[in-house]
């Protein structure tokens, strides 16, 4: 995905070498929705989109691919709520640290692994309103 596809003000990096390691303001935002969402609960990529009011799924899927690691990143998930594919066994054993409401998987499931409950773990960023766009 290009920085074209990402919201306007998060693109192009500044020519003033001091701010060289600054993220751009749409990820920082995407970032702290991260942060905001509970431990044991999570939001799709779609959800964070809407609670800023810009960009979408995708914008919010590249952010948290470039810049995620910084955040519990495991909080912020594909709305179907298979695993972040590549990452699954870090993001499962931070679900069950913090008690993420998970469906098993059948035998039949490739791998084996479980999906999460997204009608338990969602969140909807109630009690959290402030600095909610």
């Amino acid at each position: 995905m290009s920085q074209e596809s990402l919201p306007s003000d998060a693109g192009a990096p500044t020519e003033d070498a001091r701010f060289e390691d600054a993220l751009p303001a749409y990820a920082e935002r995407v970032l702290e929705v991260a942060e905001l969402i509970p431990p044991g609960r999570v939001m799709t990529y779609g959800d964070v989109a809407e609670w800023l009011g810009e960009g979408g799924p995708r914008q919010v899927g590249r952010v948290m691919a470039l810049y995620g690691g910084a955040v519990p990143w495991w909080r912020v998930v594909r709305a179907d709520g298979v695993l972040l594919p590549g990452h699954e066994l870090r993001a499962l054993g931070h679900y069950r640290a913090e008690g993420t409401p998970l469906k098993e998987a059948s035998r039949a499931a490739e791998g084996h692994l479980p999906r999460l409950d997204m009608r338990r773990a969602r969140w909807d960023g109630g009690g959290h309103t402030e600095g909610h766009t």
